[in-house]
């Protein structure tokens, strides 16, 4: 089977591709941390069909099946009856998946740690931005900020659950985090945030302080590698609650009379 695809009516081979753009060849020089989910799945599928890339059989595989959790879920008997899947293939991803959720299982201690909005980006953007539909997930944080559990709160438009705040910090007090970060995607695959995004941040913010939890951060997943926005990054005035605009404000105003006492002090002794 060959490595073709088609794209805009022209053949596409993977071996055509500049070899800094071919998934064995990052794979070789960067490690597999820098792939995608579709690179790495395309390494596995090993060929295409004459119609599609490896690689582009790769990126369909994951927008059909609404990511790689899904895709890991899906019957050895639903994908040998996708296209340019045959039972070879199926047996290939199946294995590969499960040898995953293996070691994960076997380590559990060993879980990520959050330092930027990157971090974020690279554990769900492969799942997040094939998705048709937007998805709102939460990561909770313990202490040192590593990673207590990643879930799919809401699937559909992220407006609606401005109204759902107490289902969505649920989790996060059961589970004692100290602090979430919100991710969701853009179906369009632009990830500059809208004025919904932007309200739901500045509201669960609210929320959260109110509970104790933090929320840490709101991540915008777009589509292709690398295109995410950290909201907090950006719109850092958005995180900021009325208990720390007060605090702010008490600071502010002890710092001015402590400058106005001074200024006295320089009076008195100028006129003494």
């Amino acid at each position: 089977m060959s490595e073709a695809g088609t794209l805009g009516g022209s053949c596409t081979l993977i071996r055509d591709l500049p070899s800094g753009e071919r998934p064995r060849e990052r794979l070789a020089k960067y490690g597999p941390g820098v792939l995608s989910a579709s690179e790495l799945l395309a390494i596995l599928l090993r060929t295409g069909s004459a119609r599609e890339s490896a690689l582009a059989l790769a990126s369909r595989l994951l927008a059909r099946r609404g990511g790689l959790v899904e895709l890991a879920r899906t019957p050895f008997a639903a994908l040998v009856e996708e296209r340019g899947l045959g039972e070879a293939k199926a047996c290939q991803l199946l294995a590969a998946l499960e040898l995953g959720r293996r070691v994960a299982a076997a380590a559990p201690e060993e879980r990520p740690l959050i330092t930027h909005a990157s971090d974020v980006a690279r554990l769900l953007q492969p799942e997040m931005a094939p998705l048709e539909q937007e998805s709102l997930r939460v990561v909770l944080l313990d202490t040192r900020c590593r990673v207590i559990s990643m879930h799919e709160v809401y699937r559909g438009t992220v407006r609606v659950t401005v109204t759902r705040a107490a289902e969505l910090f649920r989790e996060a007090v059961l589970r004692n985090a100290t602090s979430i970060i919100l991710v969701h995607n853009h179906p369009s695959g632009d990830p500059a945030p809208s004025v919904e995004d932007m309200r739901l941040t500045k509201d669960l913010a609210e929320a959260g302080a109110a509970l104790d939890v933090e929320l840490l951060d709101h991540v915008v997943i777009g589509f292709g590698e690398g295109r995410f926005v950290s909201m907090k990054e950006r719109l850092p005035s958005l995180f900021k609650t009325a208990r720390q605009r007060r605090r702010e404000n008490t600071s502010d105003a002890e710092t001015d009379a402590e400058g106005g006492r001074e200024d006295v002090a320089v009076t008195l002794v100028a006129a003494s």
